[in-house]
């Protein structure tokens, strides 16, 4: 069993994870592993000019815990999230209930995307 991630063992993590009903090749495999690097661009686009994707960041966190499950979604979101990208994604996270709100409480929730899910 993994106890904490790591790059080397983060892949092994992920296939043994893995779920998905359609699957046909390892491509398909490697795109959704891929999602977890758009959801840190996307953040971090967010971070650096104040543009917020939200419905693409819902669809990639949708997806990746349909493929790999919510709770290894999450563990392989804090090892690849740093403290500032975690600002952006845990108000998505809360939204789709992925988390639950005394989670990570030292990360504050960023209160324009709040307002923004809230009005969805």
């Amino acid at each position: 069993m993994i106890t904490k991630l790591n790059e080397e063992n983060l892949f092994l993590y992920a296939a043994k994870n893995y779920y998905n009903p359609t699957f046909t090749d390892i491509e398909e495999f490697y795109e959704d592993l891929n999602r977890f690097i758009y959801l840190k661009r996307l953040s971090n686009r967010y971070l650096t000019n104040g543009k917020l994707a939200h419905r693409l960041i819902l669809n990639h966190l949708i997806v990746i815990s349909n493929v790999f499950g919510i709770k290894p979604a999450v563990t392989i979101l804090e090892f690849k999230l740093d403290k500032r990208q975690w600002r952006v994604i845990k108000p998505f996270l809360l939204f789709l209930k992925y988390i639950k709100e005394d989670e990570y409480p030292d990360i504050f929730l960023d209160k324009k995307i709040v307002d923004i899910l809230r009005n969805i």
